[in-house]
Formats: structure tokens, sequence, C-alpha cells
């Protein structure tokens, strides 16, 4: 707490009118973007409109009241959304409030317990596939919706599978619709998306539309115009029973907000130059998502596309976040007669867009032009684990594989031999000892892990018959036990031959190791040398 209030402290120096002016002009240009966007979010999710609305309006308002910085911007995503669909089919609503409220448990847990940096070890070929599998699950999701039909299923898979099974009619009017929303978004220029943007266009002139030439499709339905919907968490309600089949997509929603959260900070930071604050901003993220279900709300996180738009829109302080909130509040209750009006396909066609353009198209075409294969197996494995299976066990196969892979490279240790050459030595007027007349250099480069240890034992079939043998290991980045007792007992077997060993170049953190698992008594401390040069002049 004593730092968060040094931080606003900070943020709000020099606060004054005209600071205040960009604030709030720039949480009216947020609250555009992201009216149509909950909405749609709270659709494609399996809730309802209005528990998107109420999702942007509540965590918006807290999370930035809170969060670790005056830019994130939270609310329903389309990450999340696609998580939600198969936690609604198997639990219903009743279990999301309750694996949402979990979620926000768990989240405040990770920020008490400083793991806000859990993120860095999730390499970026996993995180892109994340994100293409989810921009996949999103657009299937939003099939039904465009051509006007009810698909069968549990998944978005399945669902889109019953296509091509139960027979496919399409409604002519709702395709039309999503087809025209998405040419528009497509076509709208870039300069006028600036002032308003070309979703909110869309959903304006295909809600007025339908309501002025009566067309009978699908639409958003009722808008409460209450902040607490009728469907919501109750403590009435609540059964402790159902805590152990929710813990699993709780932790799945928990993953996503921290995940999500936490890139999109990650992201901003990079824009703005001020660092975001991790573990406050996990505490306020599982603040608002315990909060949210008490009002009807879904899960929220920070959303890179929003939190851009307040950036770009001139945000000065954490109070653009909460004056979208209040604007998304003003438009739900003075506008939701209207509001209720919108089409479900011209939703769809902003989420379509939305999902096409939330690929991360530069990272993926730069692993697929550099013919990277180890980051292209990390990205093609995390997304189609994130279509078949979940969050969860999308990323878990994701970082497995990365592992698996950097264990696999470290596992191929350089090892380079080399005579010694007297006149490679500088300022050397003295010749060297006769010792060093068919000594070997040995340059060791990589990791001396469990993974190579055969690479150290073949060594002495190189090293036998030397008269001397100089281990140049300025390359060499780490040694673990393994490692160190194979090298160990390749010195013991030089030390049998009588063979005189050095040990040059070798880092602080190999050398702990090697005086740890007993090579330097082995050897002799004063065996070891900077540099095969010093070695050999000495």
């Amino acid at each position: 707490m004593k730092t968060y209030w040094q931080d606003l402290k900070k943020e709000f120096t020099g606060y004054n009118s005209g600071k205040l002016m960009k604030d709030l002009m720039a949480g009216l240009t947020v609250a555009a973007v992201a009216l149509p966007l909950a909405l749609a979010f709270g659709v494609s999710s399996g809730a309802t409109a209005a528990a998107g609305l109420i999702t942007a309006i509540v965590s918006g308002f807290v999370i930035s009241l809170l969060g670790g910085a005056f830019y994130q911007i939270s609310g329903p995503t389309g990450a999340m959304a696609a998580i939600l669909i198969s936690i609604i089919a198997q639990y219903g609503m009743p279990g999301v409030f309750t694996a949402t409220i979990m979620a926000g448990i768990l989240l405040v847990l990770a920020g008490v317990l400083h793991l806000g940096r859990l993120t860095a070890f999730i390499p970026m070929p996993v995180i892109a596939g994340f994100t293409s599998g989810i921009s996949v699950i999103i657009a299937l999701g939003q099939l039904d919706n465009l051509f006007g039909v009810t698909s069968t299923g549990s998944s978005a898979v399945a669902k889109f599978a019953s296509y091509f099974t139960d027979g496919f009619s399409p409604d002519w009017i709702s395709l039309a619709i999503g087809g025209l929303v998405i040419l528009f978004i497509a076509l709208y220029p870039k300069k006028w998306n600036a002032v308003v943007p070309a979703s909110l266009v869309a959903i304006i002139l295909s809600t007025a539309a339908v309501m002025l030439l009566h067309l009978e499709v699908g639409s958003v339905g009722e808008i409460p115009s209450s902040l607490m919907l009728d469907e919501r968490f109750s403590f009435a309600g609540f059964k402790l029973s159902s805590i152990k089949g929710l813990l699993a997509p709780a932790v799945s929603i928990a993953a996503l907000g921290m995940v999500e959260s936490l890139l999109c900070g990650a992201s901003a930071g990079r824009m703005t130059g001020v660092h975001l604050n991790n573990n406050r901003e996990l505490i306020a993220q599982g603040v608002g998502n315990i909060l949210s279900p008490l009002l009807g709300g879904i899960p929220a996180t920070a959303a890179i596309a929003r939190t851009s738009v307040a950036i770009k829109s001139g945000a000065q302080t954490r109070l653009t976040g909460m004056f979208h909130s209040v604007f998304l509040l003003i438009s739900m209750l003075a506008l939701g007669p209207i509001m209720s009006q919108i089409p479900l396909s011209a939703l769809a066609g902003v989420l379509l867009v939305t999902a096409w353009r939330m690929n991360e198209w530069d990272t993926i075409k730069y692993i697929f032009q550099g013919k990277f294969k180890g980051a292209i197996l990390k990205f093609l494995a995390t997304m189609a684990a994130t279509i078949l299976f979940d969050l969860t066990v999308a990323i878990l196969i994701g970082v497995v594989i990365a592992l698996l892979l950097l264990v696999s490279r470290l596992s191929k240790l350089e090892i380079h031999y080399d005579q010694v050459d007297p006149g490679r030595l500088k300022n050397q007027k003295t010749p060297l000892a006769p010792v060093y007349d068919h000594a070997q250099v040995v340059y060791i480069t990589g990791a001396v892990i469990f993974a190579n240890t055969q690479s150290i034992t073949d060594m002495a079939e190189h090293l036998i018959d030397k008269s001397a043998v100089l281990f140049s290991m300025r390359g060499a980045s780490y040694m673990d036990i393994s490692g160190a007792q194979v090298f160990l007992e390749l010195l013991q077997e030089l030390r049998k031959r009588e063979i005189p060993v050095c040990i040059c170049g070798v880092s602080d953190g190999v050398k702990e190791m090697m005086e740890r698992s007993g090579i330097v008594s082995c050897i002799g401390a004063e065996n070891f040398y900077w540099s095969v040069e010093r070695a050999l002049k000495h």
C-alpha cells in the first residue's frame, strides 16, 4: 500500500484541468472501442451481452483504480471468452461465477507471493501459438451468429463439425449483415478510426438498418437498466462440494488472466516508458474478478486493444480507465433499448475481424521466414493444443516442448582440440617448458550437464597420450553435479597417468561447482589460470 500511494502521488503530480480533459477524452474514446467488444465477448463466451457489459464496467473501474500502471484497461476479452465456452457448457453460469471468484483469489495470492515474473518464462512462440489458437476458437464460435444457425457440440471444433453432419442452411440476411460489417471494417480509413472506431460505426449502421427495415435476425437481447444482473453469483446457491470440480476451470481463468494482463502491461510499458508493477497488477486483477461475478459479470483481464487505444488517445492517469467505465455505464442506462436491437451477426463480423487481427502476424512471419524449426514446432503445438484442449494444457505443452528443445540444444557440448603453438604467445622471449612440446589445449563451449556427460567421457581417448592438458573453459556457461562428477573422473584418470592439467578462463559460477565437487582439490587451486596464455607463460 505504501508503494501504491507513492506511485499515485507521482502519477498525479502536476495534474490540472488540461490533463483532466485528456483523460476524459481518452476514456470516451476507449469506451467507444470497448462497447461493441464488451457486448460481443459477452455473447461469444456463451453468457450474455449484458454480462460482458457489466464486466467491462465493474472490472474496468476497479482494476484501473488498483492497477500496476495508469494505462491498463481491463474487461472481457476474446481469449477469456474462448475458454468460457466449455466451462459454461459443463457447469453453467453459476459455475462460471464461482470459478471466476476462485480465480480472483488465486490472482490475489499470486500477487502477494510475488509471482508476477512467471510469464517471463513463457517463450515467445508459445505465446504466439496460444494467441493464434484463441483466434481460431473465437472465429469458429462466431460462425453460428454469422450464418444465423444453431450448431450442436460442446466445443467450438465440435460445433463446426456439426455443420457437415447435421446439415447446413444459413440465414442469408444474417450472413449479408455480418459480411458487410467485415467489409466495412476492412475498408474503413485508418485516419477515421483514430476518431471514431470502425467497429462502433459498423454496429450503429447495422442496427439502424435492422430497425428501419424491420429485418428478422437474431439480436443481442435485453440490456439491463441496473448495475446488478438478475443472474449473478449467489451465496445462497453456493455449495462447497462444487469447489473441487471447479478448481481446474479456476486455474485456467487465473492463468489466462495472469498471462494476458502481464503481457499487455509489458507491451504498453514499452509504448509509454512506464514499467508495470506486475504483482500489484495481479492483485488488482484478482479483486476485479472477485467483484465482477457478484454483479453478474464474467472473468476480465487487461486488453491490449483497449490499452493501446487509451495510450494513443493521450491517457494521462488511471482516471482514463475509470472514465471509460463510467461512459459505458451511461451508455447502458441511456441506450439500453437501442443496444438490445444490435444484430448478433454484426457482432460476429466485429469478432471475426478481431480474431484475425489478434494474431501476432509479425512474430509468425518472423519465425516461419527464418525457418526456426524449434520455434515453429512450439507455435504449432501450442496453437493445436489451445484449439483441441484448453489454455492450461496448451501453455504446459508449449513450455514442456520448449524445455525439451532447450535441453537438447544444451546437450550439444562443443569440444575442440588444438596443439600448443609457441608462436601465438605475445612477448614470449624464453622458450616454453619441455612439458608443452606435446601438450593439448581443449576448448569447451556450452553447459556441462547431465545430458552431455558422454562427451566428457569421450575426451579421455584424445588426451591420455599428451604431455600436458590445458582446458580452456571460458565458453562453459554452466556445470551441474552430473557434469562435475564425470569431469572429475576424467581429471583423476589424467592425474593417474601423471599428465599435468590446467583449467583456464573458468567463470565464477562454474568454479564454485568445481570447488564443491572436489575438482579444485583434485588438481590444485594453483593450476587455475585466467587464460591459456598465462598458464603457458607461468
